[in-house]
């Protein structure tokens, strides 16, 4: 479709003079607050290569200067390949990409909504079914993994993600101390994680303005293997950010800026992918959420991140709701379809709610139809003579129809969306099929997909490689 004769629906958020605007009060924030660092390898880098007048004790203030150079060093592009070795996708690249996941603690039963403890065999079919569904580019850790002993969860946890799909994976991992062997274990299985990247490892910082030990250590292990690498924060408004959006932005920024330096004095041209989770603190019933406004904020990081020349990766407004209900589709509705009319990147948590204890398999069915949908519609749609057909509106004139036209006949089948799920009834046969429930039919369908889940080929063999490799792996590690 030529973009000349396109209507292509946008959306932006930020003037080129807010995002300078906002840009220079987050390098005021690194330059008089300053960061603090609790890594003693990480200061003494600072130290070498800043310079040890940016350190006040375990306090770092980032001067603009190096801050810019960071900007600049980092790559504006990473290649994203599946694990047979195929590039994917890139990043930023002709749209978002989604994917599952999201480290909860338990599984919802898709027809009962019952939850039980997130288990080996969940992690197992909701790693299938992402890799099932097509508008699903890349799998999340979806859950921490409680039916194995506690210091392996994390390894078996990868293990059946990485058995369970071709999708590149990004991994959480809860405990840092496994995440050295969790490494060593993908190195055994699949050989040189840098020369085709699958695995893109996922870290936070302690917000407001902490860089906290652990996460900075995995960081260095993953960035020494050539792996890209998500640097993202999450802000509970109110309580670990200011209450508005404007600080909020600010303060994250700023955060997400000294991640940015930080991976590059570990190693010039590391690909990092930033982003922030601006979610609100309800003080009331102490519930973390997203909001209408976080969606705006969560646009503003991505025009900020295009403003700069770097990877993006954005919310994709989980957490809410009670299960598959109208609390969780509404915010993946505003979510999904906000960012898909915005700058493209990385949305790769998708399924959970009950504040992100719970997953889904019932919301990543349907929020499979909202991508589908939201993407539909951020195409928009060619304007031009052929596509009028101006002849064809003449021939068939006043009073006629054109269903039975050239048009017609050549479009009709792809002409709209048609759901897998949802049948289009008329009221009338809508009545004589029982008057069906179109929640049920969702769960029912989704059912219908888990019990028939194909495991890639050489799922046997890798999950016998990882079960021999994990059985070494000594009791404190």
């Amino acid at each position: 479709m030529s973009n000349v004769n396109s209507v292509i629906p946008q959306l932006s958020v930020l003037t080129a003079q807010q995002m300078q605007q906002v840009h220079a009060w987050a390098l005021k924030i690194l330059a008089t607050v300053g960061v603090r660092v609790d890594s003693p390898a990480v200061l003494s880098l600072i130290a070498r290569k800043a310079g040890k007048q940016a350190l006040d004790g375990d306090l770092v203030r980032l001067p603009a200067e190096l801050v810019e150079w960071a900007i600049r060093s980092a790559p504006s592009q990473i290649d994203v390949y599946n694990r047979q070795g195929q590039l994917a996708f890139q990043l930023p690249g002709d749209r978002t990409r989604f994917g599952i996941g999201v480290t909860t603690l338990f599984y919802q039963d898709p027809q009962t909504d019952q939850l039980a403890p997130f288990s080996r065999r969940h992690m197992q079919q909701m790693t299938r079914l992402g890799d099932r569904l097509p508008n699903y580019d890349v799998i999340s850790t979806v859950g921490i993994v409680q039916d194995v002993p506690p210091h392996l969860s994390d390894l078996y946890g990868v293990l059946e993600m990485v058995a369970n799909t071709h999708k590149p994976l990004v991994i959480l991992i809860s405990d840092e101390q496994v995440f050295p062997a969790t490494l060593r274990m993908l190195e055994h299985l699949h050989g040189d994680l840098a020369q085709h990247p699958f695995l893109i490892p996922y870290f936070n910082p302690i917000t407001p303005l902490v860089m906290n030990r652990a996460t900075l250590d995995k960081m260095q292990l993953a960035i020494d293997r050539g792996l890209p690498v998500i640097f993202s924060n999450y802000s509970m408004a109110g309580m670990s950010t200011p209450i508005r959006p404007a600080g909020m932005l600010a303060l994250l920024l700023a955060e997400l800026l000294a991640g940015l330096v930080i991976s590059q004095l570990m190693r010039p041209g590391a690909g990092v992918i930033l982003g922030m989770l601006p979610a609100y603190f309800d003080m009331k019933t102490m519930v973390n959420f997203y909001d209408p406004q976080s969606m705006l904020l969560n646009l503003a990081c991505a025009e900020m991140m295009a403003h700069y020349q770097l990877p993006h990766c954005g919310t994709s407004g989980s957490g809410t709701g009670w299960g598959p209900d109208l609390l969780a589709w509404e915010t993946y509705w505003m979510n999904h379809l906000t960012t898909c009319l915005a700058k493209p990147g990385l949305a790769p948590f998708v399924g959970d709610n009950l504040g992100s204890k719970a997953f889904s398999p019932v919301n990543v069915v349907y929020v499979n139809e909202i991508i589908e949908q939201a993407r539909t519609f951020t195409a928009g749609f060619c304007l031009d003579e052929p596509s009028v057909g101006l002849e064809e509106i003449l021939q068939t004139g006043a009073g006629g129809n054109f269903l039975g036209s050239a048009s017609t006949l050549e479009n009709f089948r792809q002409a709209y969306y048609r759901s897998p799920i949802f049948p289009r009834y008329s009221m009338e046969k809508w009545q004589a099929n029982g008057r069906p429930d179109a929640s049920r039919l969702l769960r029912d369908y989704t059912c219908s997909l888990l019990e028939n889940l194909a495991a890639p080929e050489d799922h046997a063999e890798l999950l016998a490689k990882g079960e021999t490799f994990i059985q070494k792996i000594p009791v404190g590690l």
